[in-house]
């Protein structure tokens, strides 16, 4: 593409991106950062979310109406009733059976290309998505997670249905049926991908390959492209400044843990724990010169549980606060049982702090072993241990922190990702 032609394309190029939440979650984060990557590198970009949150003017809240909190609470009743009247499993299972047509909306009409992300709870029905689909418009669909390979779920964990086509599914009462609500969904969402194309965007080379697994999405383009991040923002500072704004320990070693919800089980924190606890059997003296900084809500009920001196920081929404917190910290561990591409790991590399994790999902594309932190073997405290151990003891730290930081330079940057969604609509 010739530089002349690029300019001109980012000029007059529009994009629509489409997210339920404005802020809330790794989908809006990612989602807010490609606005900002494109904005910044000369693509006129505006966000559609039915949450808006701030006052930017470039994020666009759908119409106010009675019916978007209907659309919610309608298709969790669905869902609760087809559960047998139990709340278990009822925010694992999304079937889009109600949503808000955004087709008349004017950011709808201006733009060139519609850009989809997390759609979920109540955003778009399936219906929604079909009449975007046949307005002409071309759409992309970044994939944050399985759902849109799959029947209701957004983690397959062991189940392979989605190879082959989902019934019988694990999250149903009794194991489902053949023609149980993932079957009669599946079928739904065939009907809406029926000789239609979207360009899927998967931000792992993990995902893509499950996606492409899927026999829901056979014949689509399905290729990888990375969250951005803002290295601006997003970068190595002092320590000490930071530990004495958050008030946290001077001395010592931190480790940090951060979830949007910290007893999340998927997020892994038993593991943690555990590691934690074989650290301090192992190395007594640790109980004096390490501590564990915990970010995200509920916090507190799970600082009880480690053997180290632990400092729960509760929900932050500061982004400031929040690159605050990666500063102070001396290695970041995300023991998640299940990860596309989380930004918390990309987070805190980009202020210089190795990670440690499992080896499941894209967390071994961000973590290079023993180069950038630690990739430990999937659901083993005792190697998780070692991981904590060889970044926080063993391991060359300063060189661990200058490829963290080289790493996100060359992988994640705005302008990095940017020209790579740009290259794709290009393509549209």
């Amino acid at each position: 593409m010739s530089i002349v032609f690029f300019i001109y394309l980012c000029t007059s190029m529009r994009i629509l991106i489409v997210n339920t939440s404005e802020r809330t979650g790794g989908a809006a984060v990612a989602a807010n950062r490609l606005m900002e990557a494109l904005n910044n590198n000369g693509v006129k970009t505006k966000m559609l979310v039915r949450d808006k949150l701030s006052d930017h003017l470039t994020v666009c809240p759908l119409p106010r109406s009675w019916r978007l909190q209907w659309h919610f609470l309608w298709e969790r009743l669905c869902i609760w009733l087809h559960l047998h009247l139990k709340c278990e499993h009822l925010f694992e299972i999304d079937i889009a059976n109600c949503g808000t047509d955004i087709t008349n909306l004017q950011e709808f009409k201006e733009a060139d290309i519609i850009h989809l992300h997390w759609v979920n709870q109540g955003m778009l029905s399936l219906k929604d998505i079909r009449k975007i689909l046949d307005s002409g418009k071309p759409v992309v669909w970044t994939m944050h997670d399985i759902w849109p390979a799959t029947a209701i779920c957004h983690l397959t964990l062991d189940c392979r249905q989605f190879e082959t086509g989902c019934h019988h599914c694990r999250l149903l009462p009794g194991g489902g049926s053949a023609h149980d609500l993932a079957a009669r969904t599946w079928e739904r969402k065939q009907r809406m991908l029926d000789n239609r194309k979207i360009s899927f965007v998967t931000c792992s080379q993990w995902l893509c390959s499950e996606a492409r697994k899927s026999a829901l999405l056979r014949g689509q383009r399905i290729e990888t492209i990375p969250n951005p991040i803002d290295t601006r923002l997003y970068r190595l500072g002092s320590q000490q400044h930071a530990r004495q704004q958050l008030g946290l320990p001077r001395e010592g070693r931190i480790i940090l843990f951060v979830s949007q919800r910290a007893t999340n089980p998927n997020k892994g924190m038993q593991y943690l724990v555990e590691a934690c606890q074989q650290l301090g059997k192992e190395h007594p003296d640790w109980s004096d010169t390490v501590s564990v900084a915990i970010l995200g809500g509920h916090a507190d009920e799970v600082a009880s549980q480690l053997p180290f001196t632990t400092y729960p920081l509760g929900y932050v929404n500061d982004e400031h606060r929040i690159v605050s917190v990666y500063q102070a910290a001396d290695v970041f561990v995300l023991p998640s049982l299940s990860e596309n591409l989380p930004n918390t790991i990309m987070e805190a590399m980009a202020c210089g702090v190795p990670c440690v994790g499992f080896r499941v999902g894209g967390i071994p594309e961000e973590i290079d072993h023993k180069d950038t932190g630690y990739v430990a073997e999937y659901r083993d405290a005792a190697d998780l241990a070692r991981g904590l151990y060889y970044v926080l003891v063993e391991a060359d730290y300063a060189a661990l922190q200058h490829n963290c930081i080289q790493k996100v330079a060359r992988c994640w940057s705005q302008q990095s990702v940017a020209r790579q969604y740009i290259n794709l609509y290009e393509q549209q």
